[in-house]
């Protein structure tokens, strides 16, 4: 699974780089098809207090799943969109059972 992060107009610490590595990581025991993801960094409005944007994208070979956050800091976005891509991969699980 190879993981590409992008820090839209600032640079990511090398902190944020290793906790969203350590995040994205746990994905792989929901689907182990698992082949890129793609986390996007970027702060929304400066001047706000809620102002940090998550978007991680999946990609598998028959499936592809996303989620955006907007919270006060990257890693409780990135918290946030683990959280519902682990929900979205669970509910596509079941639904290839079926």
């Amino acid at each position: 699974m190879e993981v590409r992060i992008q820090s839209i107009h600032f640079d990511a610490s090398e902190q944020l780089r290793a906790f969203i590595q350590k995040k994205v990581s746990k994905l792989e025991k929901y689907n182990e098809d698992i082949t890129d993801v793609e986390v996007s960094l970027r702060v929304v409005k400066p001047e706000v207090a809620e102002n940090k944007e998550a978007g991680i994208k999946i990609l598998a070979p028959i499936s592809e799943f996303y989620a955006s956050k907007v919270c006060d800091t990257f890693e409780e976005a990135v918290d946030e969109c683990v959280e519902a891509l682990e929900k979205q991969l669970v509910k596509h699980k079941e639904k290839l059972r079926r």
